[in-house]
C-alpha cells in the first residue's frame, strides 16, 4: 500500500470519528481528492477504513444516504499535533485578531491551548521549538491605514442572535449621512473586508432584503425576544459571491485584459471564486467572471497600473463614480 493511500484512509477514518453524523460515499468522493474521486474508489476506501477499523458502523440504519461513522474515542491513541499544525493555529489566530474578529482570535486560542494540553509532555518538547520557529517564518504584514473598531460586546450580541435566530434592534448611524437610526433586523452572518460587517435581513417595510451594517457604526444592540425563521434560499457565500469585494450592487459582466508581461502573475491570482481565464495569442490574458463592486474593483487595478486593461463593462468609470456617491 502506498503511503498516500495510507494516509488517506487515516484521514477518513479520524473524520469519521470527528463527525457525529458521519460520512457518506459522496464526502469521501469529495475531500479526500485533488479532483472529485469515482464513485467506486471512494467506495474502496470506505472498505479498507472498515477493514483497519472494524468499530465502523452506520450512523443512520435504514436512512439514505448511508452514513458512516467511528465512535469517539476509539481513535484517541491515533491522534496527534505536528509542529506545522500548531503554527498554523498560531498564524490563524494572528490574522484573526489583525482583522479586528478578536473574539474569533480568543475562541481559537483557547481551543490551541486545549489541544496542546492533551500531547504528552514528551511530544511538546519535540515539537514546540520547530512550531515556534515556523509561527515566526508566517510574516503577516500588517495592513497600512487606519481599521475600524469593533465593540466587542456588540459582537457576541450578534452571535447569540444569530445562532437562536433571534431579532435584534441596532442602533446605526450611516456612514454616507450621519442619520442616526434603529433598525430591526434578522442577522444571518458576518462578512470581513476592509471593514467588518453584519449581513442582515432589513425588517424595514421599504426595504425588506438583505443589507450590510457596518459593525463599527452600531453603537449598540437590543436582543429581542422575537425569534425568525431562518430562510433556507439564502447562502451567506453566495451572497459574498454576488460581490467583486464587500459592496452590495447588482453583479455585472467583468472581462480584464492583463498585458504579457504580467500574465504569468495574473494567472496565480483568485479575482473571484467562478472566473474563467484565457490566454490570448499575444501572450495577454484574459479574465472572466460576473460581480458587482465596482468601486472595490478600481481599488484593486489601480496596483496593477497600467498593465491591466478593462474591457467590459464599457461604462465602468460610470459605475465607479456612482460608486463613490453612494458612498459620500
Amino acid at each position: 500500500m502506498r503511503y498516500e493511500k495510507a494516509e488517506t484512509i487515516l484521514r477518513i477514518a479520524l473524520d469519521m470519528q470527528g463527525s457525529g453524523e458521519g460520512l457518506t460515499i459522496d464526502d469521501i468522493r469529495i475531500r479526500y481528492g485533488d479532483e472529485p474521486l469515482s464513485r467506486r474508489t471512494a467506495e474502496r476506501l470506505r472498505d479498507a477504513v472498515e477493514r483497519v477499523f472494524p468499530q465502523v458502523e452506520q450512523a443512520n440504519p435504514g436512512e439514505t444516504p448511508k452514513r458512516w461513522r467511528i465512535r469517539s474515542g476509539t481513535l484517541s491513541g491515533l491522534v496527534g499535533l505536528s509542529a506545522e499544525e500548531v503554527a498554523a493555529l498560531g498564524t490563524a489566530e494572528t490574522v484573526l485578531k489583525r482583522e479586528n474578529a478578536n473574539a474569533a482570535a480568543d475562541a481559537l486560542g483557547s481551543l490551541a491551548a486545549k489541544l496542546r494540553a492533551t500531547i504528552r509532555p514528551e511530544v511538546t518538547r519535540r515539537i514546540e521549538p520547530d512550531a515556534e520557529l515556523l509561527l515566526e517564518a508566517e510574516g503577516l504584514a500588517m495592513r497600512p491605514g487606519p481599521r475600524p473598531k469593533v465593540d466587542s460586546e456588540t459582537l457576541a450580541t450578534l452571535r447569540q442572535a444569530i445562532l437562536a435566530s433571534r431579532k435584534v434592534r441596532l442602533h446605526y448611524q450611516a456612514r454616507s449621512t450621519g442619520t442616526r437610526s434603529r433598525q430591526l433586523v434578522c442577522p444571518y452572518g458576518f462578512l470581513y473586508g476592509n471593514r467588518p460587517y453584519v449581513v442582515a435581513y432589513s425588517m424595514n417595510s421599504a426595504v425588506r432584503d438583505y443589507r450590510l451594517f457596518s459593525l463599527a457604526n452600531i453603537s449598540a444592540v437590543d436582543l429581542t425576544a422575537f425569534s425568525f425563521l431562518r430562510r433556507a434560499d439564502f447562502s451567506l457565500a453566495d451572497f459574498a459571491r454576488r460581490s467583486f469585494g464587500v459592496f452590495q450592487e447588482e453583479p455585472f459582466d467583468v472581462v480584464w485584459r492583463f498585458s504579457p508581461e504580467v500574465a504569468a502573475d495574473a494567472r496565480e491570482w483568485v479575482f473571484h471564486p467562478d472566473q474563467t481565464i484565457e490566454d490570448q495569442p499575444d501572450g495577454s490574458l484574459t479574465v472572466r467572471f460576473r460581480a458587482g463592486g465596482a468601486l472595490e474593483m478600481s481599488w484593486h487595478l489601480y496596483t496593477w497600473g497600467d498593465t491591466v486593461e478593462v474591457l467590459e463593462p464599457k461604462d465602468f468609470r460610470n459605475r465607479v463614480k456612482r460608486s463613490i456617491g453612494e458612498c459620500q
